[in-house]
């Protein structure tokens, strides 16, 4: 075999057709989320590290919602479904169509299988140099169900399920993935010659070694750590996989050079980025979306997603970033604080018990306390522009679309329903005026009729 194997283009076949009957749930299995995000993701985002020419998801089960998701994803990836779920070759099968002039290898991943890393199908391709097809197998501690790979040397021979094992092969402990790699037009011909006459009545990808190896083609196993090729089939093992990839996750990030105050209690999400000299607080939560750059402190209790947040910015505790939230640098959001699709420009303070949504804040403006943009109309979102050095009172409503100019106060209390110019102050509410005694008659009256309902 050619050493320019190792350079050919890959195409990645992702199976996500299966139903997932143990999940116990209407959502199809690869919808599930792993940090935040679907299954499939992660299984598409290990294939993306290896720069793949060519992406195919093959979907079934719940078609329409995983072909979104992976849309979400990626709106270049191709689907093609598999009518009936009748076996992993059958669903490999299925992607031979817009593959049919690929010119290159392809490998199969599965959707439900999140942590296959770069460096495994670096080495599966690496492996192309000597052998036609390579299957991904692993060191069982408990084989149990999992099918054998039967080796005689350095080939691969066969490949044994569990229940169809001789006592002698039950014995190995080296086991199969499910993972494979080959030639495209060699894959789809093995694929082709599969037979379903077994007692499942199904068509099994792992037949093709069999297949491939009776026409002369030489197999090889690349090993992996079984922890590269847990799948999920149950909550169980979803809960599983989130321990692993949060332990993950945050040992990287204490590498990387972040202060966790208690790790256990951060969870961080499927593309948290957290520059060096960060620090985050106890029982803090990174949804999607999240980039965070050096020198932020994220103090305890916050909840942040779809936000970037630049150098020596202050958050919490206690504080909610929703999507297209920006801090840019030396800002403060304090204690109940919400932002959402706003940006906070540097030095500015936002520092308790405020909801700032689609608006813009300028340099060292402050933000008082209790205020609120009041961004939504009931049809419409509408935008408030703060300028620099502005100083919003306690308690005041920003009725969008509004602006106030740089250098611009709003007493306590105020509603703002019209444009605050440059230096302005702005007073909107109603005038104080006091009762004498009305107050004391007024608890006297309350009090008396509440002892007449009592007695009565």
């Amino acid at each position: 075999m050619s050493e320019t194997v190792k350079d050919t283009e890959l195409a990645l076949i992702t199976l996500a057709a299966g139903q997932g009957s143990r999940m116990n749930s209407d959502r199809p299995k690869v919808l599930h989320a792993l940090a935040g995000v679907p299954l499939i993701w992660h299984a598409l985002r290990s294939g993306d590290a290896v720069s793949p020419a060519r992406r195919i998801v093959v979907t079934g089960h719940g078609a329409d919602a995983v072909e979104h998701a992976v849309a979400l994803y990626d709106a270049a990836i191709t689907c093609v479904r598999q009518a009936q779920q009748s076996g992993t070759a059958d669903a490999v099968a299925q992607a031979q169509s817009p593959l049919a002039e690929f010119q290159g290898d392809a490998v199969v991943l599965y959707g439900d299988t999140p942590f296959i890393s770069a460096q495994t199908l670096q080495r599966m391709q690496d492996a192309r140099v000597s052998a036609d097809l390579v299957v991904l197998g692993f060191e069982a501690e408990d084989p149990g169900r999992y099918g054998r790979l039967v080796e005689n040397g350095q080939s691969l021979e066969r490949i044994v399920e569990a229940k169809d094992a001789s006592p002698q092969e039950l014995s190995i402990n080296l086991c199969n993935s499910g993972v494979v790699m080959a030639d495209c037009a060699t894959l789809f011909d093995l694929v082709s010659q599969v037979s379903n006459k077994n007692a499942a009545g199904e068509f099994y990808l792992t037949d093709i070694i069999q297949i491939g190896r009776h026409a002369g083609l030489s197999a090889q196993v690349v090993r992996c750590p079984q922890s590269e090729t847990l799948g999920i089939n149950t909550r169980g093992e979803l809960a599983a996989a989130e321990a692993r990839f949060q332990s993950t996750a945050r040992l990287q990030a204490l590498t990387d050079g972040v202060t966790l105050q208690d790790p256990d209690t951060t969870i961080f999400a499927f593309d948290t980025v957290i520059g060096r000299d960060s620090s985050v607080g106890a029982h803090t939560v990174f949804g999607p979306g999240v980039s965070v750059e050096s020198g932020v402190e994220i103090r305890p209790f916050c909840h942040l997603e779809g936000c970037h947040i630049s150098r020596g910015a202050i958050v919490g505790p206690f504080a909610r970033l929703r999507p297209g939230a920006e801090l840019q640098e030396d800002t403060h959001i304090g204690n109940f604080v919400e932002v959402k699709n706003s940006t906070i420009a540097p030095g500015a303070k936002v520092n308790h018990l405020s909801y700032v949504g689609d608006a813009e804040i300028g340099a060292a403006s402050n933000i008082g306390a209790g205020t609120i943009t009041c961004n939504y109309d009931g049809v419409s979102k509408h935008r408030t522009t703060i300028g620099a050095r502005a100083f919003i009172g306690s308690n005041t409503l920003l009725v969008a679309p509004v602006s106030v100019g740089d250098d611009a106060m709003t007493g306590s209390g105020t509603v703002v329903t019209d444009d605050i110019p440059d230096g302005d102050l702005a007073l909107a509410r109603a005038r104080q005026v006091n009762k004498p005694g009305m107050a004391r008659r007024l608890l006297q009256l309350l009090r008396a009729q509440k002892a007449k309902k009592q007695g009565g």
